[in-house]
C-alpha cells in the first residue's frame, strides 16, 4: 500500500482545460483515466464514482470536482 497523501496542485487555465476534455473522453467512452499528478502517474478504473463539492466560508467559494475508488 502506498503511503497517504494530500496534494493540491495549481494548473494554468489551458492544462485544466486539456484534463477536464482527457478525463470526459475516457467517462464517454467507459475508458480507464491515466493522469500524473506531482509526479505520480494514477490510473482512475471506470468503477470509480465522481461527485461536485461546494465550500463557502468568509465570502470564498471552493468547487471540487472529486473523483473516488478504492484499490483492489
Amino acid at each position: 500500500m502506498k503511503p497517504e497523501r494530500d496534494i493540491e496542485k495549481e494548473y494554468p487555465t489551458a492544462q485544466f482545460v486539456e484534463k477536464l476534455r482527457r478525463l470526459a473522453d475516457c467517462l464517454e467512452k467507459g475508458e480507464q483515466f491515466e493522469i500524473q499528478i506531482a509526479g505520480e502517474r494514477l490510473y482512475v478504473p471506470v468503477r470509480a464514482t465522481y461527485n461536485i463539492e461546494h465550500e463557502r466560508e468568509d465570502g470564498e467559494h471552493e468547487i471540487e470536482f472529486q473523483i473516488k475508488w478504492k484499490d483492489e
